[in-house]
This record gives C-alpha cells, sequence and structure tokens, in this order.
C-alpha cells in the first residue's frame, strides 16, 4: 500500500485493510499484528485507519466475514462447473486448498483465533460458515447417493466431517512444515483415498456360525 491508498472510498479502504491483515499474518505472529502496524503498511495514520474501524476487533471480524464470502464463492462456482455429484466433491475440496494456499494467513489468523478462551465471535463465526459449508456437502453427498454415484450405505454426516478433516489435516501439516505450496501437491492424492470410501462397496456381514 503506497500513496493510492490515500485516495480510496471507504469501502475501498476496508477491503485494502482486510489485505493487508492478511497479509501480514502470512509473515508473523497473527497476535503480535498491531493497528499501528497495519496502519503502516497501508501508509496511513492509525488516525485514518480508526475512521473506519473501531478496533483491531473489528478488522477481525471483516476479515473472517471475506473469507467466508471468498471460500464459499470459491467452492460454489468449483461445485458448480462439475457435472456431477462426486465431481463436484472433488472441485471443492481442490478449490478449498488453492483457496487457503493462496492466503496462508488466513489459517494462522483463524487457529490463533480458535485457541481463545471462551464463547468469542471469531469462534461463533467460524461455526456458521462451517455449518453452511457441512449444508453443501452434505447436499452433495446425498445427491450422489440417490443417483447410484456413491455408495448407498455411505453415512452423510461422517462423509461430510472426513472431507473437513481432510482439509484441516493438510492446512495443519503446512503450518508445520512452512510450506504452503505443499497442499497443493497433496491434495489430490489425498481426495483420491476420500472418494474410494465414498463409492467402495461395503463388505457383507460374516455369516454366523
Amino acid at each position: 500500500m503506497t500513496r493510492r491508498s490515500r485516495n480510496l472510498s471507504a469501502d475501498e479502504r476496508r477491503a485494502a485493510t482486510v489485505q493487508v491483515l492478511v497479509e501480514l499474518a502470512a509473515e508473523q505472529n497473527p497476535a503480535d499484528i498491531t493497528t499501528g502496524k497495519i496502519a503502516e503498511r497501508m501508509g496511513v495514520t492509525q488516525g485514518a485507519l480508526f475512521r473506519h474501524f473501531p478496533s483491531k476487533d473489528a478488522i477481525l471480524e471483516a476479515t473472517i466475514n471475506w473469507v467466508s464470502d471468498r471460500l464459499l464463492a470459491s467452492v460454489d462456482k468449483a461445485a458448480a462447473r462439475a457435472d456431477s455429484p462426486l465431481a463436484a466433491l472433488q472441485a471443492m475440496f481442490l478449490a478449498h486448498i488453492d483457496f487457503v494456499a493462496g492466503h496462508p494467513g488466513v489459517p494462522r489468523m483463524l487457529f490463533g483465533q480458535l485457541q481463545r478462551a471462551g464463547d468469542t465471535l471469531p469462534k461463533r463465526m467460524a461455526r456458521t460458515v462451517m455449518q453452511q459449508y457441512g449444508q453443501r456437502l452434505e447436499q452433495l453427498l446425498e445427491q450422489g447417493k440417490r443417483v447410484g454415484e456413491l455408495r448407498a450405505d455411505l453415512d452423510v454426516d461422517a462423509a461430510a466431517a472426513l472431507f473437513l478433516g481432510s482439509i484441516q489435516g493438510l492446512v495443519v501439516q503446512s503450518l508445520i512444515s512452512g510450506k504452503s505450496a505443499q497442499m497443493r501437491s497433496d491434495a489430490s492424492g489425498v481426495f483420491a483415498i476420500y472418494r474410494r470410501g465414498l463409492t467402495a462397496v461395503s463388505a457383507p456381514p460374516e455369516k454366523q456360525e
């Protein structure tokens, strides 16, 4: 952010502030990011920043809203291009990984917030977006069962939880290794294993002697 940031509209400045917070979270401990650092990166004063956000928590709330909107839009767009429920699930999985890999500051910031004690606003917001995401997954899984693409005895709730858990596992590994791009190369193989669980024919029950 340079001289151009001084000529932004109110909405553009709020969006730019969110972008800066995401950028800074990729570079340093999110807990150490102050409004002063955000303002410095944008090339404005803290006073100018506070005209649009009353506090750092307000910036954080706007950032989580931004992440939620962009993530859901990304997976929805990917699913809409697919020609079957299973293909849509794969497209969503890869789009989600691509979004996180492209914004490495997001998981660092969110995980830090989710560790805070109590029922905080970020936790409530995260629950809301995960519920919305889960509903999308459950609809696709049920549709896959109806058209015979997925196994008839599939536990939809468990399958949706495993979908999200697989993504979260890749994200955590990337945070540990410090290599966010590794998620993209691992994602297809992880989904292939997940896919086999959705489509494998269950073994018949063993006969009782």
